[in-house]
């Protein structure tokens, strides 16, 4: 066996799942007799720390990215980073930074090792995403519009590969009425699911306020997502009196949820610091399940048009479900069957991993 690339994925922390998960299948899907991946984070604190560590793959704790004030001093910090990548003799450093950060970008290229970053969100307001995309070596867009918006000017650099999702973990599932958490669920009824991480940019309350004016008992929402925060708390005092509006908590296996839902609902606004591509539809697509969502970067990559509402509009978002609650059963059936096509032949884990590998290795010809 020839000598692996030595890939070193740098995160900040594992303290939620998020990009750690990304991390995570990236690592572990790896070809390992042509790869040889590692993984760099600030701490190791964080409940998913522990899950990385199942990995069995060396973890740096290191600083990897420094303030750039005080300036005096910027070029010893940076310097440290620089000996640390060189000692290493990585092959490829690939980051999964969320900020603007190009302290990392520029130890890299002192040290003459190629680096890759994932653009992750929309947010492109400082001259700092600049430097890092012109220090950069490639530049992994996760959604169409980055690479025909902000990213344009670095299309020589730009690699789009969309997130996947673990088709054989997410598999069509039979719709199912038992009672979750208690909640009785009957066989007449029309169940929406939505599963987010909840902070106001995700709009849940557009979903409740078009099932308010439907004004149809028959219609259930169950919201799967961490709601102990101000919005989570705001959304549930002030939808309380709704008796078909069921807030369920934030669940690490989603799978059960999806199963009970007719239609998943991601409602996010064009607004605020946008999501790249959201995983949650992906995975209820995977599972069978009708998918519409606004009309946002991200989510128009996934979905057809007809599938899609004008982000905050809540009469657009009741003409959806309605469309979709007319469906006869063979529609149904058939729409349900196109959507889990469509993310086992553009959005599955192997795809996303098959892109990675290829660009690594066309980075060391």
């Amino acid at each position: 066996m020839g000598k692996r690339i030595k890939v070193l994925y740098t995160i900040p922390n594992f303290d939620t799942a998020g990009s750690g998960k990304v991390v995570y299948d990236l690592v572990n899907g790896l070809n390992k007799t042509s790869f040889e991946p590692e993984i760099c984070c600030f701490h190791n604190r964080g409940e998913y720390f522990k899950v990385i560590q199942s990995l069995g793959v060396k973890i740096h704790l290191f600083q990897f990215a420094t303030p750039y004030r005080p300036f005096l001093s910027f070029p010893f910090r940076l310097c440290k980073i620089y000996r640390f990548f060189k000692k290493n003799q990585f092959d490829i450093i690939y980051s999964w930074h969320w900020s603007s950060d190009f302290s990392e970008p520029l130890a890299a290229k002192l040290a003459g090792i190629p680096f890759v970053y994932t653009k992750k969100a929309m947010g492109w307001g400082n001259k700092a995403w600049r430097w890092r995309s012109q220090l950069s070596t490639k530049i992994i867009a996760i959604n169409s519009d980055m690479v025909k918006g902000f990213l344009k000017p670095y299309k020589t650099k730009v690699e789009y590969i969309p997130l996947g999702v673990d088709i054989d973990y997410f598999k069509p599932i039979k719709k199912k009425y038992n009672d979750v958490e208690g909640n009785e669920i009957l066989k007449e009824d029309f169940v929406i699911v939505s599963v987010a991480n909840l902070v106001p940019v995700k709009g849940i309350e557009i979903v409740l306020e078009a099932v308010k004016q439907i004004n149809n008992r028959q219609i259930k929402v169950f919201v799967v997502g961490d709601d102990t925060n101000n919005y989570g708390k705001e959304l549930k005092s002030k939808y309380k009196n709704l008796i078909n509006v069921f807030f369920l908590g934030k669940k690490l296996d989603v799978r059960q949820y999806l199963a009970i839902a007719d239609v998943f609902v991601i409602p996010t606004k064009d607004e605020g610091r946008k999501e790249g591509m959201p995983i949650a539809p992906l995975e209820a697509m995977a599972s069978g399940r009708i998918v519409i969502g606004s009309n946002i970067p991200g989510i128009r990559d996934i979905l057809k048009s007809d599938l899609l509402f004008r982000p905050g509009s809540i009469n657009d978002l009741i003409s959806k479900i309605n469309f979709v609650r007319d469906l006869s059963p063979k529609q149904r059936t058939n729409l349900e069957f196109e959507m889990r096509n469509n993310v086992v032949s553009r959005f599955s884990l192997k795809h996303f991993l098959k892109g990675h590998e290829n660009l690594y290795n066309s980075l060391l010809k």
